[in-house]
């Protein structure tokens, strides 16, 4: 039986378990460190500091350059924070769902990543190892899984992640967490169809489920997000409603739920939550670099090809994969914190009326395309222009025809200086010549 176990494990199968352990961790600091990132970039959008005192020196001299103001130590000390924390759970709650949720919901998100191909191929030389004998000698996939269907397992384990948010706010015995379940559960529905639609779009070009072979063909033809930037933008809204993120946070808004389904949370099933959404962002932004943005690849960067499969063009790719997701996370962050959060009757309006008929509209006219064996950039680029037009005739159309729109208007108020009542002039300043005066003492107004 051992026998038959150890001639099953050959370089692929090494290679993909050390991915696979090594991914996980990577997937959990870049979760930490996210926390901080967006704390940072929301201080600078808001013109503060941010975190900038709890640094890495743990107290020692010579690790005194790790102590300033860029506060590396900040997710430490938070996970430190929850774990010491009370982990306090109500009266007449579902305990078994109650400390399952969480789970369900941070699982999903951390086995997502396992088709991910962060290094392309790779050719592994032959190794001797103890008891397996000699290994390698053949080209291995650098992910976790190389299998045909690693686009369907991507969507299938995604869209298990909202069930931990429902049973959490099931099992709470509070109605705002119910009120926040129920809304995740709603909008994973509504928004799950038009990012359906326009990954279906967009295999309909690639014509493959092999994430090694998307990349290749966007090395051939050029990255999707400029042939189908449509789908493209898309795809990348419907993966902020999929994870939570704002302005679509409405399963946790704090003016109306108090804090939606993690309400009744504390301690680290609290934490966990926040682990799934940033786990569920990074998985998410992986998957749009993979489809969109080339993956591991650089244009006239001869490295990152697929046909570079040596060790350092492994640790390339790696880089610039991590990199694109990066940058990716934090587009992220800058969208919520520039675009308020919008109410709960938007958010159903824009998916099932706008972005429902948009991807429908996306998925009919690239299968014309592609019937046509017009898939190349130019015809493809053209036929969105087309669409893009197409669409804001439509919404032109529809809100003369049915005279009612979801926007939020602009309630005129006395004392307001943005939107002040009729003939009212709101002067907000100071009138007192010397409170603008920025130099009173220096400057032109005297003192006395």
């Amino acid at each position: 039986m051992i026998e038959n176990l150890l001639n099953m494990i050959d370089g692929q199968f090494i290679v993909s378990a050390l991915v696979l352990a090594i991914g996980v961790h990577a997937v959990l600091g870049l979760v930490a460190y996210g926390v901080y990132l967006e704390r940072k970039i929301s201080a600078y959008i808001q013109d503060r500091i941010g975190p900038n005192r709890v640094g890495l020196d743990f107290g020692l001299t010579f690790l005194g350059f790790l102590k300033g103001c860029l506060a590396l130590g900040q997710p430490l000390a938070d996970g430190i924070k929850f774990f010491v924390k009370e982990d306090f759970a109500p009266k007449n709650v579902d305990k078994v769902l109650f400390t399952l949720a969480p789970v369900f919901a941070v699982v999903p998100a951390l086995i997502g990543f396992v088709i991910i191909p962060w290094g392309g191929y790779w050719s592994m030389p032959l190794i001797n190892l103890p008891l397996l004998g000699q290994i390698g000698g053949e080209t291995v996939a650098v992910s976790g899984a190389d299998v045909h269907v690693g686009i369907i397992y991507l969507l299938a384990v995604a869209s298990i992640g909202v069930y931990g948010v429902t049973l959490g706010g099931w099992a709470s015995n509070n109605k705002y967490s119910m009120l926040g379940g129920l809304r995740a559960t709603a909008q994973m529905i509504s928004y799950e169809i038009p990012l359906g639609l326009s990954l279906l779009a967009t295999l309909l070009i690639l014509g493959s489920f092999m994430p090694n072979e998307i990349i290749e063909y966007q090395v051939q033809h050029g990255w999707m997000i400029l042939s189908m930037p449509l789908a493209g933008l898309l795809f990348y809204t419907c993966g902020l409603a999929e994870a939570n993120r704002a302005p679509f946070d409405n399963a946790e808004a704090e003016q109306e739920l108090v804090g939606g389904f993690h309400t009744e949370y504390s301690s680290m099933r609290f934490a966990l939550y926040f682990l799934a959404e940033y786990a569920h962002l990074v998985t998410g932004c992986a998957f749009f670099v993979l489809l969109f943005l080339g993956g591991y690849h650089l244009p006239m960067i001869g490295i990152t090809d697929p046909a570079s499969t040596g060790l350092l063009a492994v640790f390339v790719k790696i880089g610039v994969f991590a990199t694109k997701v990066v940058l990716m996370v934090c587009f992220a962050m800058v969208v919520r914190w520039t675009l308020p959060r919008m109410r709960y009757d938007q958010v159903m309006m824009l998916g099932w009326q706008a972005m429902i008929p948009a991807g429908m509209l996306i998925l009919v006219v690239t299968s014309i395309m592609v019937y046509l064996g017009q898939t190349t950039l130019v015809p493809m680029l053209g036929a969105n222009f087309v669409m893009l037009v197409v669409l804001l005739i439509a919404q032109h159309v529809f809100a003369k025809l049915y005279g009612r729109s979801t926007a939020n208007r602009r309630i005129k108020l006395y004392g307001s200086r943005f939107s002040p009542m009729d003939g009212e002039r709101v002067i907000t300043g100071p009138t007192n010549q010397l409170a603008r005066e920025d130099r009173p003492v220096q400057g032109s107004v005297p003192t006395i």
